[in-house]
């Protein structure tokens, strides 16, 4: 499967940037997403490849195995605070998107299949991720039934904003959350359906990638990024 990026809708985009998990191999670690915490797999849905985050993996306080490895690739010598405040994060799954090196305005969507999970059952998009490990996130929560925005920041999570309506949806099936990001205004979106708007503090910039929470069993898939030019 491709993970395509799709034009911008403006006037004014950046190239489309493809992301390709046709190389990925079954069974394995996806490497255009490098896992920060949790369990990370590439796995087939009715012929296509995925990724699924594997919720009967977690355990509490575990980061990825490859935690130090990944965080020394995205971020060099200032990896070590990375990986101390990503650790305080454990109880989130997190897979930072290889090839996006910095996000600051325009799209970002991904398609999800939540499949099981006992504590929680949530998919997300991350985004802003900052060099020490801070970052947002738009998440869809399975348990409460609604999108939700929140702000991971020097070891704490807050919630900021929910949707304005809950909308149930079905283990076992496809849904797409997306997000649209034009200097401090947010966006977020359900289906193509408008659910949450923020005014952010400051405009974003950093990498993205995929979020769960605990164990959660979510498949994602068309993890699309379409950047624009303010």
């Amino acid at each position: 499967m491709c993970l395509l990026i799709a034009p911008f809708a403006g006037a004014f985009a950046q190239a489309p940037i493809r992301v390709d998990l046709s190389r990925e191999k079954v069974n394995a670690e996806p490497s255009r997403f490098l896992p920060m915490v949790g369990s990370w797999v590439v796995t087939s849905e009715q012929g296509r490849k995925v990724v699924l985050v594997d919720g009967r993996a977690w355990k509490k306080g575990q980061p990825a195995g490859g935690l130090a490895d990944n965080a020394r690739a995205n971020y060099g010598p200032r990896h070590e605070e990375f990986i101390d405040n990503v650790k305080a994060f454990a109880y989130f799954p997190i897979a930072v998107a290889k090839d996006i090196e910095n996000f600051e305005n325009g799209e970002l969507s991904v398609r999800f299949q939540m499949i099981g999970g006992t504590l929680d059952r949530c998919a997300g998009i991350m985004f802003d991720l900052k060099p020490n490990g801070d970052y947002l996130t738009v998440q869809f929560n399975g348990t409460e039934d609604n999108l939700v925005l929140w702000t991971f920041n020097n070891g704490k999570r807050s919630f900021v904003k929910r949707g304005s309506e809950n909308v149930p949806l079905e283990l076992g099936t496809w849904h797409e959350i997306k997000i649209a990001v034009h200097g401090t205004q947010l966006d977020g979106f359900l289906d193509g359906k408008h659910l949450l708007d923020y005014t952010l503090k400051a405009p974003v910039s950093g990498k993205v990638g995929l979020w769960s929470k605990t164990d959660s069993m979510t498949e994602f898939a068309d993890f699309t990024v379409t950047p624009a030019v303010r």
